[in-house]
C-alpha cells in the first residue's frame, strides 16, 4: 500500500468515536453528504458524473454534545466498472481508517436518478462480501432534497409514487431506516434538523446492535498488526546504546514487516472481491436471462392472441360478406317472382 500503514489519528484506546462510512454509487453525493455531516466542506464535491473522491478519506468533527464522528468518504467502492486491485486495496484502506468498527454504513442514493441495477448489485456485493450482519448497519441517504421541495414532495411521497421493486427489498433489508438530505440549503435549521434525523437512524443502529460496531476477522487482524507495530515502536524509542542509524533500520524493518501484512491480507480481500463478483454476474446474467425469456413468452403470447384475433376478424369479414351475398340473390328472387 506503500507509505505508512498508521494515520497520525491512530488511537488504541476507544475514544467513544463513531465511525460512518459512505458509500454509493459514483455521482449521487456521498462527499457533499459528507461536509454536510460535518458541517463543513472537508471532502472535496462537485457535481459530477465521473466522480471526485478517488480514495478513502477520514474526517472527523464533534458535535454540540462532545459525540466524536468520524466520517469516512470512499470511491466507488463494489463498482463493477473497477478494477478488483483498486477495490480491494481501498476497501483494506477503510477498514483500517474505521479502527475499532463501522457504526453505520450509509448506503447514499439520490432522487434525480432512479434506483439502477448497479445500485441493487452494490447492496448485494457488501452482503456478500462483508455478510449479511452488515445490513443490520445500513441506512439510507436519498439526496436531492432540494428537488423534492421544489415539487412540493415528501421522501414519503418519492417513495410512494417512484419505487421499484429492488429498493423496495432493499429499505426492507435495513430496516427501512432512510433519511432525506438537501446538501445544497444554506438555511442552518435545515441543515441541522436533517443532521438530527440521521444522528437519530444512528442511535437506533447502534442499539439495536448492543452498542457493538461492525467488525470481522479482516478488522481485527488489521487493528492487530497496527498495534504490534505501535507497540514495537514505542519499544524501539526506548533502546538506549544503539546508533540513529541502528534504531532507524529497526524501525524499517518493522514497517516492512506491517506492509507484508497488507499486502497479504489485500490480496484475500481482492481474491474474495473477485469470487463476489463472479457470483453476482451470474446471479445477474440468469436474472436477466429469466426476464428475456418473461418478454419472449408474453410476445409471443401478445402475437398468439394478435393473429386469433386477426382471423376471427377475417372469419367476420367472410361471414359478413356472404350474408350480404345471400340477402342480395334473395333480393332479387323477390324481384323475379313479382
Amino acid at each position: 500500500m506503500g507509505g505508512s500503514a498508521i494515520s497520525d489519528d491512530w488511537e488504541f484506546t476507544t475514544n467513544g468515536a463513531r465511525t460512518l462510512v459512505l458509500v454509493g454509487r459514483t455521482g449521487n453525493g456521498k462527499s457533499a453528504t459528507g461536509n454536510s455531516i460535518l458541517g463543513r466542506k472537508a471532502f472535496k464535491s462537485m457535481s459530477s458524473s465521473a466522480g471526485v473522491t478517488s480514495t478513502c478519506e477520514l474526517q472527523r468533527t464533534v458535535l454540540e454534545d462532545d459525540q466524536i464522528l468520524d466520517v469516512i468518504d470512499t470511491p466507488g467502492l463494489f463498482d463493477f466498472s473497477a478494477e478488483p486491485e483498486f477495490v480491494g486495496n481501498e476497501i483494506v484502506k477503510c477498514i483500517n481508517m474505521a479502527k475499532d468498527g463501522i457504526h453505520a454504513v450509509l448506503v447514499v442514493l439520490s432522487v434525480r436518478t432512479r434506483f439502477s441495477r448497479e445500485e441493487q448489485a452494490a447492496v448485494q456485493s457488501l452482503r456478500e462480501f462483508f455478510g449479511s450482519k452488515i445490513s443490520d448497519y445500513m441506512i439510507l441517504v436519498f439526496t436531492g432534497g432540494d428537488d423534492l421541495e421544489d415539487n412540493d414532495e415528501t421522501l414519503d411521497d418519492y417513495l410512494g409514487r417512484d419505487c421499484p421493486e429492488p429498493l423496495k427489498n432493499t429499505l426492507t433489508l435495513c430496516g427501512n431506516r432512510r433519511v432525506l438530505f438537501d446538501n445544497k440549503t444554506k438555511d442552518p435549521l435545515k441543515k441541522a434538523d436533517q443532521l438530527k434525523r440521521l444522528l437519530f437512524l444512528v442511535n437506533v443502529v447502534v442499539e439495536n446492535n448492543g452498542g457493538k460496531p461492525y467488525t470481522d476477522d479482516l478488522f481485527k487482524e488489521l487493528k492487530k498488526g497496527a498495534v504490534k507495530l505501535h507497540n514495537q515502536a514505542t519499544e524501539v524509542n526506548s533502546l538506549v546504546g544503539y546508533s540513529k542509524q541502528e534504531i532507524l533500520e529497526l524501525k524499517e524493518q518493522m514497517q516492512k514487516s506491517y506492509e507484508e501484512q497488507l499486502r497479504r491480507i489485500t490480496e484475500v480481500v481482492e481474491s474474495k472481491l473477485k469470487e463476489t463478483t463472479h457470483r453476482l454476474e451470474e446471479q445477474l446474467a440468469k436474472e436477466q436471462a429469466a426476464r428475456l425469456k418473461a418478454e419472449l413468452s408474453a410476445k409471443e403470447a401478445q402475437k398468439k392472441s394478435d393473429d386469433e384475433i386477426r382471423k376471427l376478424r377475417e372469419y367476420l369479414e367472410r361471414a359478413q360478406k356472404e350474408t350480404e351475398e345471400l340477402r342480395g340473390r334473395s333480393d332479387r328472387g323477390m324481384c323475379n317472382i313479382l
